[in-house]
């Protein structure tokens, strides 16, 4: 019977777990669509590399949508077997809570594992393509659009109007261009009947053909006179040569590009980290030296510094009392010596204060590296949590409706990752330790999952609430 239910269980988690994630990642994606569509279309982007770069952002939408397809699989499994009071049946005949859950938790184990090897391997290579991807994209300017009556300006250092441009072709009819190639101050004007459009190298290069127009320009003076001079010609063929290589999508190289801590896989960021803790530990090793070196006493000299006679007829020093080290001294010599004091003291405090904002900036680096290393396996471990919360949870509701279960499990969910964000700002704020930040969720959920575990296997949903039995407790002592 026990192998049974085991099996029962199994076979019901499968199926909501990919339904959920497959309707969660649906979700995400659209999401992703609607915010950044807009800026993707009209540039002429290829199809493949559109699906390229949605394929690697679906990599951060796995993380979400993991953990919260494991809860709600949990709730629904849990939740039909007390509903339909199989629980009920099962537990009368002994056998505990622990046997009927610890495969579903050998199950969530595994789910966890392979969410660790996915947010220390494939995430942060995803999200290093997607970034460059990105960059590439931004890059590139919209593709050549000369529309009849609008001057286009996205030829550099043109600017181009036509009157009409009759679709289909590449005749241009009445055209106007102001060349800025020599400046704005020096700018030329060119009028054509006609113009005809070739595009060269898949569109980096264009080549506008004009035909029967006038060019107006300024020349600069000659040596000889300080006129401006101003020049119309009249030509009946003319060339001119544009290029448009930002408007033409290039793939760059990825391995140059330096990673960030969302790019980085945990190798790397445990050798980043030793880095800065180093570089850290240098610093303050260096300003200590530093401030030794500089208030270590100079050694005694080998000469008396002023003569015996000079010495003894010397009037009584105005710093004795609050300069004892220096009542030996001539006023001369004292102001000498606090000049130099004084300038030592403004370096050391340059030094320091130097050294203390480079310290808290490489500090503030290793929190960030610290968070990034913490989040990759809190949130691998947030399946087994879930599932450690959601199994006693849905047999204490004992409803497996899609509304309650969606309901409940979407307050969890949205309860951990608002604790989860606001872990990671805190402890890169310094607010407590990077561990603790990225924990505390877990944390949270699992004491919530030992309270609910300990209310199904006691069944205190069948006994009388704790205030009231209290409040019974009390009355029988007044009696």
């Amino acid at each position: 019977m026990l192998r049974r239910l085991h099996w029962i269980i199994l076979r019901r988690l499968p199926g909501p777990f990919l339904g959920w994630l497959g309707t969660l990642m649906f979700l995400l994606l659209m999401q992703f669509l609607i915010r950044w569509l807009p800026e993707i279309a009209g540039k002429g982007i290829p199809i493949p590399v559109i699906i390229e770069l949605i394929a690697y952002n679906l990599a951060y939408m796995v993380v979400l949508a993991v953990p919260m397809s494991v809860l709600l699989a949990a709730l629904m499994a849990f939740g039909g077997l007390a509903e339909s009071k199989y629980y009920t049946v099962i537990k009368s005949t002994g056998i505990s809570f622990g046997q009927i859950v610890w495969p579903s938790l050998l199950l969530a184990t595994g789910v966890m594992g392979g969410m660790l090897y996915f947010n220390n391997v494939m995430l942060p290579e995803a999200n290093h393509r997607a970034r460059q991807l990105w960059s590439d994209i931004r890059g590139k300017r919209p593709g050549f659009e000369l529309r009849p009556g609008i001057f286009y300006d996205g030829v550099e250092d043109y600017s181009i109007l036509v009157e009409d441009r009759p679709p289909g072709t590449n005749q241009l009819v009445n055209v106007t261009i102001y060349d800025y190639t020599q400046g704005r101050s020096q700018q030329a004007v060119i009028k054509a009947e006609r113009g005809v459009i070739e595009s060269h190298d898949q569109g980096a290069r264009l080549t506008l053909l004009l035909r029967n127009g006038t060019m107006h320009r300024p020349l600069p003076p000659t040596s000889g006179t300080q006129t401006q001079r101003y020049e119309q010609l009249t030509f009946d063929r003319h060339r001119i040569q544009f290029s448009l290589s930002n408007a033409v999508f290039r793939r760059s190289e990825s391995s140059g590009q330096a990673r960030s801590t969302r790019t980085m896989r945990t190798p790397q960021l445990l050798h980043t980290l030793d880095s800065l803790q180093a570089q850290r530990d240098t610093m303050y090793r260096t300003l200590y030296e530093q401030v030794t070196a500089q208030l270590r006493p100079d050694p005694a000299p080998a000469t008396p510094l002023e003569p015996p006679d000079t010495a003894a007829a010397r009037p009584a020093a105005p710093y004795a009392a609050p300069y004892a080290a220096l009542s030996g001294l001539s006023p001369r010599r004292q102001r000498g010596v606090l000049r130099r004091a004084a300038q030592t003291a403004r370096e050391l405090r340059s030094t320091v204060q130097r050294t203390q904002r480079d310290a808290h900036w490489t500090t503030q680096r290793i929190r960030s590296y610290q968070v990034e290393l913490y989040k990759k396996f809190s949130i691998a471990l947030a399946c087994l949590v879930f599932m450690f919360v959601g199994a006693p949870l849905g047999l204490a509701l004992q409803r497996g409706g899609l509304g309650t279960i969606g309901a409940v499990a979407l307050g969890i969910f949205m309860f951990y990752w608002i604790t989860l964000v606001q872990g990671e700002k805190l402890s890169e704020r310094g607010f407590f330790p990077p561990w603790i930040g990225m924990w505390i969720a877990n944390l949270i959920m699992s004491g919530a999952g030992l309270w609910l575990l300990v209310y199904v296997v006691l069944d205190l949903g069948a006994t009388p609430p704790l205030r009231r039995r209290l409040w019974d407790w009390l009355r029988s002592l007044r009696s």
